[in-house]
Formats: C-alpha cells, sequence, structure tokens
C-alpha cells in the first residue's frame, strides 16, 4: 500500500484551518505588491527567444525537431490514467487524452510544445509563419499565486513548475493564464487517493523549460534540437536585450516582454503579433466550426500587450472564491507531506 492511501479524511481536515488562512492571503495578494522583488529576482533567471525569422516548422520532417525532443526527453512523466475515468464534481465531463498521446498539432499533457503555423498578410507579402508555442514561463506568474493547491512553485532558473505529484487538476491556472497553456489529463493524481469524489480533475501538465537541465547548466531539449538556431536560451536581461536588437534590426517587433507584466520567453517577428494573433484567432474559430470536440483547444492567442487577470476586479474575485478550497488542500498536502518524513525517519520508502 502507498502513502498516499494512508492519509485519511480526518487527517486531512485536520490542519485545514491554518492552511485556509495561509492560502487566502496568498491567493489575495496583488501582483504589484510584489514588483519590486520580482524585478530584482528575475535578473539571476534564464529567458529565451524564439526567432520567428528562423523556424520554419521543421518542413523537411514529419513532426518539428523541437516537439520530438520535448517529448522524448518528457515521456517518463506523461500521465498513466487509472480506469474508468471520473468526472469533475459536480460537473459531468473530464479531459482526457490517453488515447491521443502522439498528437502534436496543439498542446495537450502529452505534449507541451507545438508549432502554430498561421498565414499573415504584412505590407503586401502573405507569408507562412511557424511559431513554436509552449509554456511563456512568467517572472510574476498568476497561475503560481492562484493555484488553489499550491503546488506551482518557481526554480532558480525562474521556471514555473507545477508539481505534478500534489496536483489535483483544478485547473485555475490555466484560467487565469492569458494563453491557457496548462493541459489537463484525468483519471492520475494524488486526489484519486484522497478525496477521488469530492476533489479535484486529475493533473495539470506544461512546459518546465527542461529545469532539470537548466539546474546543471545544460541548454533545454528545444534549443540543442532545432536546426535553424531559432531557439536560444540565456540570462534573462541579455536575451532581452539580443531580443530588442534582433528586431531592430529587421524593423520587427517582440513579444513576450511586456505581456502578462513580463515573461522569460521573448518572440521576435518581422510580422506584427496582432496580425500574428488574428491569424491565429480566424484559424480556430475555422476549425472549432469543424468539431465536435468541446475541450480546451489547445492552441494559445498572441494577443499583444495582454495583462495578467490577477489585476482586475475578476481575477481578485476569483482569489478570494478560491481560499478556502486552497486551505482544505494545502491541508491535505501538508499531511501528506508529514506522513512522507516520518517514514522517511524509519528508514521507508516513498512509492509513487
Amino acid at each position: 500500500m502507498t502513502e498516499t492511501n494512508n492519509i485519511n479524511r480526518r487527517t486531512f481536515l485536520k490542519r485545514s484551518a491554518q492552511a485556509t488562512i495561509t492560502a487566502g492571503v496568498v491567493a489575495t495578494t496583488s501582483n504589484s505588491v510584489f514588483a519590486a522583488a520580482t524585478e530584482t529576482e528575475a535578473t539571476g533567471y534564464i529567458g529565451s527567444i524564439i526567432d520567428l525569422t528562423k523556424c520554419d516548422g521543421c518542413v523537411n520532417y514529419d513532426t518539428p525537431l523541437c516537439v520530438t525532443a520535448c517529448k522524448t526527453k518528457n515521456e517518463h512523466r506523461f500521465p498513466q490514467p487509472e480506469g474508468p475515468l471520473k468526472n469533475y464534481w459536480p460537473q459531468k465531463r473530464h479531459e482526457d487524452y490517453s488515447k491521443e498521446q502522439d498528437r502534436t498539432d496543439r498542446l495537450t499533457p502529452y505534449n507541451w510544445t507545438f508549432i502554430e503555423q498561421v498565414e499573415v498578410s504584412h505590407d503586401g507579402i502573405t507569408e507562412m509563419v511557424s511559431i513554436p508555442r509552449r509554456c511563456m514561463h512568467c517572472i510574476d506568474a498568476p497561475c503560481q499565486k492562484l493555484c488553489p493547491f499550491g503546488v506551482i512553485d518557481k526554480t532558480e532558473q525562474g521556471a514555473v513548475k507545477i508539481d505534478e505529484f500534489f496536483c489535483m487538476g483544478g485547473a485555475k491556472c490555466r484560467d487565469v493564464c492569458p494563453w491557457d497553456i496548462p493541459q489537463r489529463q484525468a483519471g492520475v493524481g494524488v486526489y484519486m487517493h484522497i478525496a477521488p469524489d469530492l476533489a479535484g480533475g486529475g493533473v495539470m501538465y506544461k512546459c518546465d523549460m527542461c529545469s532539470d537541465l537548466l539546474a546543471k547548466g545544460e541548454s533545454p531539449a528545444c534549443q540543442t534540437s532545432c536546426p535553424t538556431g531559432a531557439v536560444e536560451f540565456g540570462p534573462v536581461d541579455q536575451m532581452r536585450k539580443l531580443a530588442q536588437e534582433k528586431a531592430a534590426e529587421i524593423g520587427g517587433y517582440v513579444y513576450g516582454d511586456d505581456e502578462n507584466g513580463g515573461t522569460l520567453t521573448f518572440y521576435v517577428s518581422k510580422v506584427p503579433f496582432d496580425k500574428i494573433n488574428d491569424a491565429i484567432v480566424k484559424s480556430k474559430a475555422e476549425a472549432k466550426a469543424k468539431s465536435q470536440d468541446k475541450r480546451p483547444d489547445g492552441r494559445p492567442n498572441m494577443e499583444p500587450k495582454v495583462g495578467n487577470m490577477l489585476d482586475t476586479t475578476q481575477g481578485l474575485m476569483l482569489a478570494t472564491l478560491i481560499a478556502p478550497i486552497a486551505g482544505a488542500a494545502t491541508a491535505g498536502i501538508a499531511a501528506y507531506k508529514t506522513l512522507k518524513g516520518k517514514k522517511n525517519e524509519s528508514g521507508d520508502k516513498h512509492e509513487e
């Protein structure tokens, strides 16, 4: 029997009062309170440039090489659902991609990066633009602050990372993400052992910027696999400056520096991003009209100057509503970690 099965509801609820207060304070804190701290903190982060003038979508390959490299690097972490899959209480639906694990035309729990391709007209020229999409890794990430379970964190290099073991799949991270990046898979996660009929909905998955490689001073898989040199990682201040220089050289544009309060990802394009976004929105609408799939489309928009939802009244209200849930969830996770610590002290191994 695994340790997760040893957590009972009494233990789960015992720790909820203190956790609720703590979670409420964190969840309802405005981004502006942390602005000065994050600006200083970000100087030690790793950023990336995605140069759209170099990316050709790997036209000579069946699958873009960055997509293949990402899947190969992370396949040992991909979800393995336990059936039958339950709906998200109290809703009557769930998100399941387990039969589409080879899909690469969108973000899924089994595909953390993909290449969006759209036709864009600019200055009398119509061309195909290839856009690698994955987590933007925001400097002041709203998903981290609003996670009801407190399982999204930042690494020392700045990567926004979901703890897949403790995530309960509430999808609030996706709700506050301007790009709807995290993707959910039902039938997996610790919630199945804690309260399968009362909480959670699976686990959320997304790019973590190959945080294990960055921690060792190595380059992420998308960079080392790119045949055109379109992807580049380095100190965020250097990447920001280089992106602006590249854009100036071609009379182009940068995306990611101002969006959502600033991110660690800087796209460089000779085509305006409002035109790219319009093309993406149009393509998605056409695809939706032909599809019966009601799941999130997994194809992020690229709206320039998009803001942070937590700086809005709607975001503050959502954070306030989530706070009590966050307390109970944090309580359960704290209980599990306590049990895990006691067992480790006695020499027992944690079975995942």
